[in-house]
């Protein structure tokens, strides 16, 4: 119940828009005042692939990955292309993502695009 997101989405292309010290921030939370743009992702649920012979030996969990840019009008595209490089990432790690949210938040102006993940992986 612990999949490896900051490693899965650390690639070159998310690196190329978050820094090079990535900024991505597990528990949902980032540093109050970091720079945008930034990654924020948290467990939705974990669910642990229980049989009969033995402990589990994979878990699947559902991961929110939360993509941040702005608070300038012309960081949409920035916060999308964010969002393009992280489903890229897990993509080439074999999970599939879905959008779940696109938006602009309405006290600090930031774009938001949210992606949810079951991540399969072994323990």
């Amino acid at each position: 119940m612990f999949a490896p997101i900051y490693k899965t989405i650390s690639t070159a292309a998310v690196k190329a828009i978050v820094g090079s010290q990535p900024r991505i921030y597990g528990s949902g939370l980032a540093p109050q005042g970091v720079t945008a743009p930034y990654i924020t992702w948290f467990v939705v649920v974990g669910q642990p692939y229980d049989h009969l012979s033995g402990p589990p030996g994979a878990d699947n969990d559902t991961i929110q990955i939360d993509c941040w840019a702005g608070p300038k009008d012309d960081q949409e595209l920035v916060c999308i292309s964010l969002a393009k490089a992280v489903r890229d990432a897990l993509d080439a790690a074999g999970q599939a993502c879905r959008i779940i949210i696109n938006t602009r938040e309405s006290d600090t102006k930031l774009f938001r695009v949210g992606l949810q993940v079951d991540f399969i992986h072994n323990r």
